[in-house]
């Protein structure tokens, strides 16, 4: 059965951050309780920064991660080095990794860097394992991108390999991203979402007739299991309905 996305509607990205940073806790504490561990993967981008600074602050403060029993993985990363302006890997480490207490063993970022994108994707997909995610965070870009699965790319059409490498002709650029069965065989999926440039693009992907192909995070807005879509106003602007009041 279907359930549609929860959609919470948000004034600004610290809002954004300090509300779904309750929303990971809360990953993080059912799956501790039920499995010992908890598995996440992170986005990229600029919209997530003010979650991991979220997190990065509230685990300073206290005690509320066990970070040495939870396991972090990558959406999709650029095909660059880690310490590259543009490597997600970065931008995390510098909002989240490098402020918290986890142990290397248990971040496993992707080889943007690699020579043979095909190995480092295989590889990836290796660490990743067969149990599902616990949380999977999300971004979407103004062309319904999410992860790095583009519009009319190799990467929507990939139903074994659970990460892969995908050119995108639009960049003229290459990335590694984690596939469609990854998103929806994964516990939660929460979406971080902000701009005007969004908005017709989010209530196209919400409201409109099935176009995978045209939206991609539409084939996981409509997956069977829970969404949270966090989205502030300029992106929510076309919306005709929310789920939940402005908070």
């Amino acid at each position: 059965m279907l359930i549609p996305p929860e959609i919470i509607v948000v004034d600004d990205l610290q809002t954004m951050g300090r509300l779904a940073g309750r929303r990971v806790r809360r990953s993080a504490a059912i799956a501790l309780s039920a499995r010992g561990t908890w598995r996440l993967a992170l986005a990229g981008g600029n919209t997530p920064r003010a979650l991991y600074n979220e997190l990065a602050e509230s685990s300073a403060a206290a005690d509320r991660f066990d970070w040495a029993s939870s396991t972090l993985y990558f959406g999709d990363e650029r095909c660059v080095p880690p310490d590259h302006p543009d490597s997600n890997y970065r931008m995390v480490r510098e909002t989240l990794l490098a402020r918290i207490v986890i142990p290397a063993a248990n971040v496993h970022r992707m080889e943007g860097e690699a020579a043979d994108l095909d190995a480092a994707a295989a590889r990836y997909a290796d660490a990743l394992g067969d149990a599902p995610l616990d949380l999977a965070i999300l971004g979407m870009g103004a062309d319904g991108h999410t992860a790095s699965l583009f519009p009319g790319t190799t990467a929507l059409a990939e139903r074994q390999r659970r990460c892969t490498a995908v050119h995108v002709p639009k960049l003229s650029a290459s990335r590694l991203t984690l596939t469609y069965p990854v998103f929806e065989a994964a516990r939660e999926v929460l979406f971080l979402i902000a701009g005007e440039d969004k908005a017709v693009t989010l209530k196209e992907a919400i409201e409109g007739p099935a176009r995978p192909d045209q939206f991609p995070c539409q084939a996981i807005f409509r997956r069977k299991g829970p969404v949270a879509i966090f989205c502030d106003r300029g992106a929510a602007a076309e919306l005709s309905t929310i789920s939940r009041p402005p908070s």
